[in-house]
C-alpha cells in the first residue's frame, strides 16, 4: 500500500495538473471531469462546474499525486478551501540529478525555503513552496538515514 498526497484546488486543478505533469516529467496523467459522469437530474451541477476536475492522478518516477477541484456548490458540505501548510509532499530519490531537476522545475513561480544542500541527515536536502502554495521536501537518501538511526538505537 502506498501513501499518496491528495491536493484540492479551488477551480484551478487543470492548471496544477499541467504544471506538475511538466515539472515532474509525468509518465502518466489521468483526469476525470464532473461532466464525464452521468448527472443526477434531481441535482444537476451548474454549467460552470461541469468542466472542473473531479479526480486526477499524476504518476512520475514511481510516485503518484492525486487532486481535484472543490465545487463551489459543495462548499456548504466540504467547507471553504484554505491554503496552508497542512499538506507537504516529500520526494525521496537517490538520483540527485533528477532531484535537482524536480526542485528547479517546481520552484518556478514559487519560492525556495531551503536550497538543495548537504545536511547531517541527507547528502541532498531542500524545501520549497510552489506557485500553488504547496510545500515540497526533497531528500536524496532519507531511507539510508532512517535505517542508520534505527540500527544505532538497537
Amino acid at each position: 500500500m502506498a501513501a499518496i498526497a491528495y491536493l484540492n484546488f479551488d477551480g484551478i486543478a487543470e492548471q496544477a495538473i499541467e504544471f506538475y505533469s511538466e515539472a515532474l516529467n509525468a509518465n502518466e496523467v489521468k483526469k476525470v471531469r464532473f461532466s464525464d459522469l452521468p448527472q443526477d437530474p434531481n441535482y444537476p451541477l451548474p454549467e460552470n462546474e461541469l468542466n472542473m476536475i473531479m479526480e486526477a492522478s499524476i504518476e512520475f518516477a514511481g510516485g503518484k499525486i492525486m487532486m481535484s477541484d472543490i465545487l463551489p456548490s459543495m462548499k456548504s458540505v466540504t467547507g471553504e478551501l484554505v491554503k496552508g501548510n497542512n499538506i507537504l509532499i516529500s520526494i525521496v530519490i537517490d538520483d540527485k540529478q533528477t532531484l535537482e531537476n524536480y526542485f528547479s522545475n517546481l520552484s518556478v513561480g514559487g519560492y525556495v525555503i531551503m536550497p538543495l544542500s548537504e545536511m547531517p541527515w541527507s547528502s541532498c536536502f531542500g524545501m520549497l513552496v510552489d506557485k500553488f502554495g504547496v510545500v515540497w521536501k526533497f531528500n536524496s537518501d532519507a531511507d539510508k538515514f532512517l535505517d542508520k538511526v534505527i540500527s544505532n538505537k538497537r
